[in-house]
């Protein structure tokens, strides 16, 4: 069993953020004790896991908390599940999509902006800079232009 600063610890969270969880009904089987002290054990904690996981890809606290009740429902609830996970993995990857088009932006930038410093103008770059750019500049920069 843990105590709440140990967790808040362990996830790097806020003592508020993990009593705010438990307000709004994230941990189904916390224990807490007759003078209220909230104790964390590995079921709880693999909430949470899954809680900051489900943060970290978008998700609202009442989604996350329906997703909670999903789960105390029991096996009637699999294919929900199922489908929300599936939801979010194609929200993940439409993300991590667009960071990389940014990214991409962002080492051609930082070529560009290398070259004109070693050059001391960007008067060279803004005539055929495409011309002089190393292959992987070049796929960024295709890629961020899509």
């Amino acid at each position: 069993m843990y105590t709440i600063g140990q967790v808040s610890k362990m996830f790097d969270l806020s003592i508020s953020t993990l009593r705010y969880y438990d307000k709004e009904g994230l941990f189904q089987e916390l224990n807490k004790e007759p003078s209220g002290i909230r104790r964390f054990d590995e079921q709880s904690l693999e909430a949470l896991r899954v809680i900051e996981c489900l943060k970290k890809s978008g998700m609202q606290i009442k989604e996350i908390r329906e997703f909670m009740d999903w789960c105390a429902q029991g096996d009637s609830t699999l294919e929900r599940r199922k489908e929300m996970f599936y939801a979010q993995r194609e929200n993940i990857l439409k993300k991590m999509n667009e960071l990389q088009k940014t990214l991409d932006m962002v080492e051609f930038k930082c070529w560009y902006y290398e070259t004109a410093c070693k050059d001391q103008t960007e008067a060279k770059l803004k005539k055929g800079f495409e011309d002089r750019m190393p292959e992987e500049i070049r796929k960024c920069y295709q890629n961020a232009h899509e």
